[in-house]
């Protein structure tokens, strides 16, 4: 080979080289790490979160976000206390998150009063079109949309199923939380069931550990009792005592979902939370890609379970009809 050629051969390779350089440049360009804040209004050690998270996770990963890779999550846990919420809330100004996903009334109305451009998915919420979250359900409207905790007519299956499993049941303490306007909701929803049964209401507070004592304390003081657990935070966080009071009470309980019956509960009937979690990461996904949670409908649960305790009802004195136990999703032996 001449001395020409190489030298021409040379340039070409050269100018092949050149031209690919800017590509191998665009592909080696960092991949954009976006940020998701997730508020909870429960406990860090809640063991029905842990699920819940997990199951949001994996469908993050399935729709194409790896954590470290191109996600990062601030998880924030609260454990029914307000002001903490609050605290976490003022940080999303210093994390400046690209979505936030807020479990639970107390965890919206924080966040939603910090921003109203961020986009927030909601999870465990009851009514937020009365609560003035949303304009409404089919167009949200403003920076929210996600998934109802259920609907209020749920409430009026607890009262039947209390008098199924415990025919005996005259009276039924509803423990509440007072500052939830999704509390009154549940609560007349269970008055209306209640009337048609000839079921005796009275309505007790869960603003702390004492309040739930002295009132289901002096609730047990008559005869033919028992419980109503609505949805609420104070009650998750409460959950154990409440377990521990109707055992020592000898009292029936219905509560609104499965945590309940996993820690030693008699009856539950509540939504599939795990299913919201889950959904809520394809809201994520679609806001983190463009799209506005202004005109992301916000969904009703699709999937409801009915959860039996055996041990706890045979504690109880209490033999569960046939025909419940073939209707539950699971029978806790």
């Amino acid at each position: 080979m001449t001395a020409k050629m190489k030298r021409r051969e040379f340039i070409t390779l050269l100018g092949g080289a050149v031209t690919a350089w800017p590509t191998v440049s665009r592909a080696q360009q960092p991949v954009r790490m976006r940020r998701l804040v997730v508020l909870m209004s429960t406990g860090e050690d809640d063991p029905q979160d842990a699920t819940r998270l997990a199951a949001f996770e994996r469908a993050l990963h399935e729709l194409g976000w790896a954590v470290g890779r191109n996600l990062s999550i601030d998880y924030r846990w609260a454990a029914g206390d307000p002001d903490t919420l609050r605290k976490y809330a003022t940080e999303l100004r210093v994390l400046a998150p690209d979505a936030i996903v807020a479990s639970g009334t107390q965890a919206f109305t924080a966040a939603q009063q910090t921003t109203r451009t961020v986009p927030i998915v909601f999870v465990n919420i009851v009514d937020p079109v009365s609560s003035g979250f949303v304009s409404s359900l089919a167009q949200p409207g403003g920076n929210a949309t996600g998934f109802l905790m259920f609907e209020y007519a749920t409430s009026a299956k607890w009262v039947e199923l209390l008098k199924q499993i415990a025919p005996g049941v005259m009276r039924a303490a509803v423990l509440r939380d007072i500052g939830a306007a999704s509390g009154s909701g549940q609560l007349g929803a269970i008055q209306s069931a209640a009337s048609q049964l000839g079921l005796e209401i009275r309505p007790l507070g869960m603003r702390d550990a004492s309040e739930i004592e002295h009132g289901i304390s002096d609730f047990a003081r008559g005869s033919n009792g028992g419980l109503i657990v609505t949805a609420s935070v104070p009650a998750r966080v409460h959950l154990k005592l409440i377990i521990g009071l109707a055992d020592q009470y000898r009292l029936p309980a219905v509560y609104f979902g499965r945590v309940a019956v996993d820690a030693g509960g008699l009856i539950s009937y509540g939504p599939s939370t795990i299913d919201s979690f889950r959904f809520a990461a394809g809201y994520v996904d679609r806001i983190l890609k463009g799209e506005k949670p202004s005109v992301l409908p916000v969904q009703a649960p699709t999937k409801y379970e009915l959860v039996i305790h055996l041990k706890t009802a045979k504690a109880l004195g209490l033999e569960v009809p046939p025909t419940l136990l073939a209707r539950a999703d699971e029978v806790i032996e």
